[in-house]
């Protein structure tokens, strides 16, 4: 069943015209699409993501 998203409540338009989603929406969405989302609810955020991925990489290089 689709949901019918709503404006305010599921998503906003920003200044550059771009639709945003809400916390609100992506997490009744129920999963982290690990794109880098303005408002995850999950906490991911990709510039985190690729610290990590460094981080691992200079783990295994010692």
């Amino acid at each position: 069943m689709k949901m019918e998203l709503l404006e305010g409540r599921d998503y906003y338009i920003n200044e550059q015209g771009y639709c945003v989603f809400t916390a609100y929406y992506l997490e009744q969405r129920g999963y982290c699409c690990k794109n880098g989302c303005l408002h995850c609810p999950y906490g991911y955020r990709k510039e985190r993501a690729k610290d990590q991925r460094t981080d691992d990489v200079e783990q295994e290089d010692c």
